[in-house]
């Protein structure tokens, strides 16, 4: 927890944050996180950007008198509008939520075809507008082929300050590791591990590809914390058990955002806004020593894993120093392997469609 003798730190720093879709739900319940110093650190003071639709001023105005009322210990500023060139003027970080959304039935290609057209629109005024330095997390879906198209159209940008969300996927599959961890009631022969396990104590799960379900959840190479040490999943996990994480795990992560939609007729909101604060926070702050996370970023030539090119593709991924590398070396499975083909297959026909929509990759 945030002390009190932090909260009155002498501020290093002043960012401009923008949301797009700033009076939408998953905005609303990511501002608290923001607006903490969770996020940023407490050190680190806040200029807010809410953008939203025409039609939307007095549900934009409604946000900005809660978060005056929060009494924040860190903004220090509050934009609310509805005007493009308003918005994105100087923002360091920008996390685009604004788009269509993924209604129940709706195929990924109709989502597609809808908000191309509005990332277009906001990789324009990021290009014309924004910090040369800008970091951009797209959330919108499908969040990995608008990443490309923002990356393309917003062409005076670096590449790698481009990222799409998938740490939404990486964390559902910690929960659910932990959970049937928790579920088994390990061998009492070794004390510590009776107790629950939380999600806090695993760590380096990976997602690879798409934000769909193609998606590649893997746990392979996955820890767990006991008794202060981690061990390899392997050591803790039943050996009949073993089954479990390379089939039903995996399918059950590529089907929970449609679950949940299905259950709530609305797109997660509460798990989107913790994910999208741990993505952002850890880029600013880096991961923590001897882990990795999943971000869906640039790839270019030369990658690893033999991913083709110009793609948005979500990896393991390390920060350090606001950047962010690819863990290399990591051992696949065949099954694996062949997932991510089919995961590929998918963002390859995506990008194609997206790139058709605006005329090809010339026009941008």
């Amino acid at each position: 927890m945030i002390g009190h003798e932090e909260h009155n730190s002498a501020p290093t720093a002043t960012k401009r944050v923008l949301i797009t879709g700033g009076a939408g739900q998953i905005a609303y319940a990511l501002l608290p996180h923001l607006i903490s110093g969770r996020v940023f650190g407490c050190q680190t003071r806040l200029i807010v950007h809410l953008l939203d639709i025409p039609g939307t001023e007095n549900a934009l105005r409604g946000v900005q008198m809660e978060i005056e009322d929060a009494a924040s210990p860190v903004v220090v500023g509050l934009v609310t509008t509805t005007d493009l060139r308003t918005a994105f003027t100087g923002v360091d970080y920008a996390i685009l939520l604004g788009g269509f959304p993924r209604l129940p039935g709706m195929e990924r290609k109709e989502l597609l075809a809808k908000n191309v057209e509005i990332i277009t629109t906001h990789a324009a005024a990021l290009d014309d507008h924004a910090s040369r330095d800008v970091k951009v997390v797209v959330v919108a879906n499908p969040a990995n082929t608008l990443a490309l198209v923002a990356k393309k159209r917003a062409s005076s940008l670096p590449a790698e300050n481009f990222s799409c969300l998938t740490r939404l996927d990486h964390d559902r599959l910690r929960g659910m590791v932990a959970k049937k961890l928790t579920s088994l009631r390990i061998s009492s022969s070794i004390p510590e591990c009776s107790a629950a396990i939380t999600a806090t104590q695993v760590r380096n799960v990976a997602i690879w590809g798409n934000h769909s379900s193609t998606q590649v959840p893997s746990a392979g190479q996955a820890q767990v914390e006991l008794g202060g040490k981690w061990v390899s999943i392997h050591e803790v996990l039943q050996e009949k058990d073993a089954a479990w994480l390379h089939g039903q795990l995996v399918t059950s992560v590529q089907q929970r955002g449609a679950e949940i939609l299905a259950a709530r007729k609305l797109s997660s909101a509460l798990s989107a806004a913790s994910a999208i604060s741990k993505h952002v926070r850890d880029w600013v702050h880096g991961t923590p020593e001897g882990e990795f996370v999943s971000m869906g970023v640039f790839v270019s030539k030369d990658c690893t894993y033999d991913i083709p090119e110009d793609i948005f593709f979500s990896f393991p991924v390390k920060c350090k120093g606001g950047q962010w590398k690819v863990v290399e070396g990591l051992s696949l499975s065949e099954e694996t392997r062949r997932r991510v083909l089919s995961t590929v297959t998918e963002l390859v026909e995506e990008r194609d469609l997206a790139l058709s929509l605006v005329g090809g990759a010339s026009h941008l």
